[in-house]
């Protein structure tokens, strides 16, 4: 690593599930120099990280305000400050339509837009000039897919939450934008992803040939918060470019499990 973060103190909240987009990000973070606070709901991976990295941690839920002010307030203490933070939560809801019930929609915009939009208030409140914001927001919020309105819509929406930041914090320096990542191998998608047949649907639709990585969206989040960067309100789309295309159908994603399926049994 280069030392691109160096001396920067960082949050990145999300971080409480082995292997997670929030690990990954910490890990180069914390190799490119940053002092790094992660947060989440789970102790144990939480403590095992901010060993690993020599970091801190603190448990937070992005729904409850006061835990929020708590993990600013403790990465303040710990490293005298916040430079750069992270959001990386999300809940990866698959339901049509009309089945999302009132129940579901509350808590996916708590998770997803009351939660975060409360995030980036706690830690502006702290936040060194010249500091950088970063929300994990995805390609469909730009783009179709079957059975994730709420998904996509809370996801849509805290990204123009990124762009007011982004314009009412210039004057500090302080830069806010968001990363679009594609289907990812990940935990939220690991029973997917463990499916070639319908990673390949996906595949299929992406002209660079391959679905994402979590480290090709924790390069991207890394980026954003060096010095380097020059941009502010925007979502970068690391997705190997499905947002020119589409992402496949219900239908054409069962069609090709059940075609690889066939072929597996045939051969």
């Amino acid at each position: 690593m280069t030392g691109r973060l160096n001396g920067k103190r960082a949050i990145i909240l999300g971080a409480a599930a082995e292997g997670n987009l929030g690990q990954v990000t910490a890990r180069q973070f914390a190799a490119e120099g940053a002092k790094v606070l992660v947060a989440g709901r789970h102790e144990g991976p939480l403590k095992a990280l901010a060993d690993e990295i020599g970091g801190a941690y603190a448990l937070c839920d992005i729904t409850d305000e006061g835990q929020l002010a708590a993990m600013v307030a403790k990465c303040v203490d710990s490293f005298g400050g916040v430079d750069l933070a992270v959001n990386c939560t999300g809940w990866g809801l698959l339901t049509p339509f009309l089945d999302n019930t009132r129940e579901e929609l509350e808590k996916m915009c708590a998770l997803q837009f009351v939660g975060p939009f409360q995030f980036f208030q706690a830690v502006l409140r702290e936040m060194a000039d010249g500091g950088s914001l970063v929300q994990v927001s995805s390609a469909t919020a730009k783009i179709m897919m079957d059975d994730h309105s709420a998904y996509m819509g809370t996801k849509a929406g805290i990204d123009h939450v990124i762009r007011t930041i982004a314009n009412e914090f210039g004057s500090r320096g302080i830069r806010a934008n968001s990363v679009a990542p594609g289907f990812t191998a990940s935990p939220m998608t690991e029973r997917a992803a463990k499916n070639p047949a319908v990673v390949g649907a996906f595949a299929k639709e992406y002209p660079l040939g391959r679905v994402g990585t979590l480290k090709d969206t924790a390069e991207a989040i890394t980026w954003l918060c060096t010095d380097a960067c020059f941009m502010t309100g925007e979502v970068v789309q690391v997705n190997g470019g499905v947002t020119l295309r589409r992402n496949p159908t219900n239908a054409e994603i069962v069609a090709a499990a059940k075609a690889a399926k066939a072929a597996r049994e045939a051969g």
